[in-house]
């Protein structure tokens, strides 16, 4: 017998809990966000556009993301808040209907000498915990078998205090067995410093005999520490020294000497090196001690261990013929085979997650990679990539995932396969937040906010908010460019000579030999993995004269910006001093001139334990971050103030005529504005700049240095479409002034826009490394020889 079907006119009321399927954000004031108020759909993937530095990360990480993981931070108790990162509420007046955020952003890995691809992901640990289990022979736990922990051995006594007459004595013996090889402490390559730059050998310490930048012969902390320590004969010409003599010279342990009666340390000379000129960041020294570093140091990889950072016990525990070294040096796609191989009931469960991850690595595009990488090394684009391995099979639904440019670094042809990942993600349940500037991952947008109109001050408003089929209709900046095609350059510029590159091996390249062309602009292309990056960094001949700029962050803390960046303070400051008749130093907010107040910073920080510190603008200089006396003197009717509160291009015109005129300035603002950074103001702190204003401001800084070469990483990075006009006019402009510019780039405008093009490949890793085609873009275009060849034919419609 059939039920009748029940027929209900009146369609039950929607429940409660479905109405909230919009995040509605108002008043959003973060950066230079001018009181944005917009509603993004839930479980849509929704793409923010805009020019560099229009406010979309302002609004994605500083405003949705931020205030999701401040509020999440506030469900633990305040013990364990005190142990998190402290977060401020952005400036915002309404965020409702928010959902737990996982943010993958461009921040590169941590560049530290330990950290390896495996050690970044949960790889290294996992193999770590299976070789432990299954090596033969069995060497000890997972410790044994990591290069960051070091073999430790000690024993002991110690008192143990229960009260009154009550107190035993307890001995105790401890060891830990590490993996760590011995003689480079885990690091894989070991330094040698040259001595001969250090010092002249036929000369004594008496006649000046250190080569070393800033050791000056009267030095009392330096020179005259080792002349008049009594433990060396300081007018013996050093190569005459006796054993003990050039021992305690060069190695001996920090000793108390007396000098012209102060107590002085002495210390052997090659750990005083180390200390003073190698443990500090290569990019922060001066150029001149840069050189000098570059010169007295060498890195070779260690001997002991091969470079693999591993102790020789470690080496020898095998499964299926292969140690924890081999394994981790092999291409990922090729260890991912190895371990579908292993078949023992006893590790089921750490085999599938071990899998699991290497699957990752393969579908997300990184197979070429090893695990033995260091991933201070990856690209801006892989370190993101590797970022998002762990969230690819989560079983999580309703998580609002935010992304910043997950196509950095991809070639046309990889970025199918990121959409197909963002689109996954959508389809599981997700919110997707993408923060974009190539049309073809905008083109499968559910929705679309272009924000801007301009950058900076001249952003920071919403100019759109639809479909993607309304933002090319509409007459925005973006919807104007979404369709621009470059066209294939008809006539090319004639080379000048050549950069020979012969057997070139670094990494995966198998010995490529091929003549770079100078004189003209040449754009160095392939798949992500193929090789480029070996090829322009590690294989043009020393010597060559080679300014390169690359995507490595920029350090900076703060206090710092444009203005010291670039080292336009110092004519600036230069210049005050010499028209008030007073000293540089009190122009300068992090020396003589600034507020005593607030130091200089413009605001008071005080910290709130496991709430988020505030800051506050300092009350006595309102933010201007100098005494109110130096704000007294004058130059060409403006204080140093405000100066540094103009923008590029107001401080352009300043600088360049007028009572004001000061060339050297002028030559820097020039710069900047050349690369498209008019609209940043002097002041502003580089902690505030986006991705690819900071790339734009290093290579500013490089376009001064003597070089007749210039090698660019990916310069297209974070920039918006009608910005890489821009870039390319820039590229000609250095180009014709007799500079040749070598380009690695994926973007097609910058391809079509070459003169000549060196293309690698066919694929990543042990696929790649290859040179697949070398010519000019319409003899690429006309062949189609290449997957380069075939993207760039489609983009330019032929």
């Amino acid at each position: 017998m059939s039920m009748a079907k029940r027929t209900d006119p009146q369609s039950p009321a929607p429940h409660a809990a479905d109405s909230h399927d919009l995040i509605r954000v108002h008043g959003a004031r973060v950066n230079n966000l001018k009181d944005v108020s917009i509603e993004i759909p839930k479980r849509r993937l929704t793409v923010f556009t805009g020019v560099s530095g229009s406010g979309k990360s302002s609004l994605v990480f500083g405003t949705i993301a931020a205030e999701s993981q401040r509020l999440i931070n506030e469900t633990y108790s305040a013990f364990v808040q005190g142990f998190m990162p402290t977060l401020a509420r952005p400036e915002v007046d309404v965020l409702d209907g928010l959902t737990t955020v996982i943010t993958v952003d461009q921040q590169r890995l941590g560049a530290d000498p330990r950290s390896t691809v495996g050690t970044a992901t949960d790889a290294n640990a996992m193999l770590r915990i299976l070789f432990s289990r299954l090596g033969k022979p069995h060497i000890g736990s997972p410790q044994a078998f990591s290069f960051n922990v070091a073999s430790v051995q000690a024993s002991g006594a110690f008192k143990v205090d229960r009260g009154a007459d009550r107190t035993r004595t307890v001995k105790r013996t401890f060891t830990r067995t590490g993996g760590m090889c011995t003689r480079c402490e885990g690091r894989g390559t070991v330094s040698d410093i040259d001595l001969t730059q250090l010092y002249d050998d036929s000369k004594s310490l008496s006649e000046g005999a250190f080569t070393i930048p800033g050791w000056k012969s009267d030095s009392f902390w330096t020179v005259r520490v080792y002349a008049e320590s009594g433990l060396l004969d300081p007018d013996k010409p050093i190569r005459k020294f006796t054993k003990r003599e050039m021992q305690d010279f060069l190695y001996r342990e920090p000793t108390k000497v007396k000098v012209e009666g102060v107590n002085l340390t002495y210390e052997g000379l090659i750990p005083k090196i180390q200390k003073s000129f190698l443990s500090k960041d290569k990019e922060a020294l001066q150029p001149h001690i840069r050189e000098f570093v570059e010169r007295a140091v060498t890195f070779t990889t260690c001997p002991e261990c091969d470079g693999s950072r591993l102790s020789a016990e470690a080496r020898s525990s095998k499964i299926a013929k292969l140690s924890i070294a081999d394994a981790c040096a092999m291409q990922i796609s090729d260890l991912a085979e190895w371990v579908r191989g292993l078949d023992d009931p006893s590790v089921a469960p750490l085999l599938a997650a071990l899998q699991r991850t290497l699957d990752s690595f393969v579908e997300i595009g990184l197979g070429y990679l090893s695990l033995d990488r260091p991933s201070g090394t990856l690209s801006g684009g892989e370190a993101q990539r590797v970022k998002m391995i762990r969230h690819l099979g989560s079983s999580l639904t309703d998580v609002t995932y935010v992304f910043d440019e997950p196509t950095i670094g991809l070639h046309p042809h990889d970025i199918q396969r990121m959409n197909d990942l963002l689109l996954r993600l959508r389809d599981k349940g997700n919110t997707v937040l993408v923060v974009e500037h190539k049309p073809q991952t905008i083109a499968i947008a559910d929705h679309v906010v272009d924000l801007g109109p301009g950058a900076g001050t001249a952003g920071g408003t919403v100019c759109f908010e639809g479909t993607v089929e309304g933002l090319r209709a509409g007459d925005t900046v973006t919807g104007r460019h979404l369709d621009d095609r470059a066209a294939v350059k008809k006539t090319v510029r004639k080379p000048t000579g050549a950069l020979e590159v012969r057997g070139a091996s670094a990494h995966n390249l198998q010995g490529v030999d091929v003549d770079i062309p100078l004189g003209v602009l040449t754009v160095i292309t392939g798949v992500a993995g193929s090789g480029k990056s070996s090829l322009v960094h590690g294989s043009i001949p020393a010597g060559a004269e080679v300014v390169s700029v690359d995507q490595g962050a920029i350090r900076g803390s703060r206090r710092s910006n444009p203005a010291t960046y670039t080292g336009l303070l110092d004519p600036i400051r230069k210049a005050f001093a010499k028209a008030n008749g007073v000293k540089p130093a009190l122009f300068s907010p992090n020396s003589e001139g600034a507020c005593p107040t607030c130091n200089g910073a413009g605001v008071i920080y005080t910290d709130l334990a496991m709430m988020a510190g505030v800051a506050t603008t300092c009350e006595e200089c309102e933010g201007r971050r100098f005494q109110a006396s130096v704000l007294d003197h004058h130059f060409g009717g403006r204080d140093i103030s405000e100066v540094l509160s103009m923008s590029v291009t107001e401080a352009e015109e300043f600088f360049g005529a007028g009572e004001a005129r000061t060339p050297a300035a002028h030559r820097i603002l020039e710069r900047l504005a050349d690369v498209g950074l008019g609209y940043l103001s002097l002041g502003q702190p580089l902690t505030t700049l986006s991705g690819g204003e900071r790339q734009r401001l290093k290579l500013a800084t490089h376009m001064a240095d003597k070089g007749g070469v210039y090698v660019l990483d990916e310069p297209t990075t974070g920039l918006h479409l009608a910005d890489v006009e821009q870039l390319l006019g820039l590229l000609d402009r250095l180009v014709d002034s007799g500079k040749s510019v070598i380009v690695v780039e994926h973007h097609q405008a910058v391809m079509a826009h070459a003169d000549w093009i060196i293309d690698l490949g066919p694929g990543a890793g042990h696929d790649g490394g290859r040179i697949v085609f070398e010519g000019t873009p319409a003899d690429l275009v006309a062949a189609r020889s290449t997957l380069t060849g075939e993207h760039l034919a489609a983009y330019v419609g032929s």
